[in-house]
């Protein structure tokens, strides 16, 4: 990690201050994917010539089973699912077609721990967060989300009507996520929830008794109760708190150069509609989900 470095290198810059411009030393915390975002050295954002991993090749990890409705049949290259069709719109943002992406399986905790990346970006439903750019970079955020609580049809869970309602219950998320998260802050249940290294893991679990409800995004819930626990239903979706929104970014190496293309890359998909028009298609609208409170 180099960010230990900075102090040195601005106090560099200021003896130097009238060789500046010239040498490049202008701090690099405004980045969008927080301090150090953009990496070292000089950037170039040439379509299809940035500094990847492998020449001429972007390289993309996802974890694997790759999960619906962010993929479709566990295969991230169709292109089919959210994330899969963002990630090539993403790469042909940066001039790379679909035969130059290759796919690489990491596993989701491993995509934001400390240490070097063998991947350009990861996508995952990895939220942004303060914690998370200690160790990685971010792009910006490439989808808005709200985490959900699921629970079978009939149970004590499935009757919640407010936060206060879920305090009491044995609830499950994935490790590492920020629907962990809000049951450790937001809910604060009177046991210790049960922490599965997988989603799948976590459907398991409820099926089988051994959790009340568990969280997730609000998408992989609607794809839960719909097609995969058909004997469950969404009780509810947690409001938007703070000052920013909870967002999914693309996770790039600490010392990426191209954190900064790939966040344009992501910006002009927004701007352009191309972002909408995906989440449209794939995924579910939070059409009448109460709002926990």
């Amino acid at each position: 990690m180099r960010l230990a470095n900075r102090p040195l290198r601005l106090a560099a810059c200021a003896a130097v201050a009238l060789l500046a411009a010239a040498v490049g030393c202008a701090p690099q915390d405004e980045s969008p994917g927080g301090p150090g975002a953009a990496g070292q050295g000089k950037q170039s954002c040439d379509r299809g010539k940035l500094a990847t991993v492998a020449d001429g090749k972007l390289t993309v990890g996802t974890d694997k089973p790759a999960y619906a409705p962010w993929f479709q049949d566990d295969d991230p290259a169709s292109g089919k699912g959210f994330e899969s069709a963002v990630a090539y719109a993403v790469a042909r943002q940066l001039g790379y077609g679909k035969g130059a992406v290759s796919w690489q399986t990491v596993p989701f905790a491993n995509a934001f721990a400390p240490g070097q990346k063998k991947f350009d970006f990861d996508i995952n439903q990895i939220s942004i967060s303060p914690a998370r750019k200690r160790a990685v970079a971010f792009s910006s955020g490439y989808y808005d989300v709200r985490q959900a609580v699921v629970a079978l049809k009939g149970s004590r869970a499935a009757h919640a009507k407010s936060i206060a309602d879920l305090r009491h219950l044995k609830l499950g998320a994935q490790v590492g996520s920020t629907s962990l998260d809000v049951v450790n802050d937001t809910v604060r249940p009177d046991q210790p929830p049960a922490v599965f290294q997988k989603n799948d893991l976590a459907k398991s679990a409820l099926k089988n008794g051994q959790v009340d409800a568990i969280l997730t995004d609000l998408p992989t819930a609607f794809y839960i109760t719909s097609a995969e626990v058909k004997d469950a239903q969404v009780v509810g979706q947690f409001a938007a708190t703070g000052a920013g929104k909870e967002q999914f970014g693309l996770v790039l190496d600490k010392e990426s150069r191209i954190t900064g293309c790939v966040t344009a890359a992501v910006d002009a998909l927004r701007k352009d509609g191309t972002l909408a028009a995906l989440e449209k298609k794939w995924l579910t609208d939070a059409v009448s989900v109460p709002v926990l409170k």
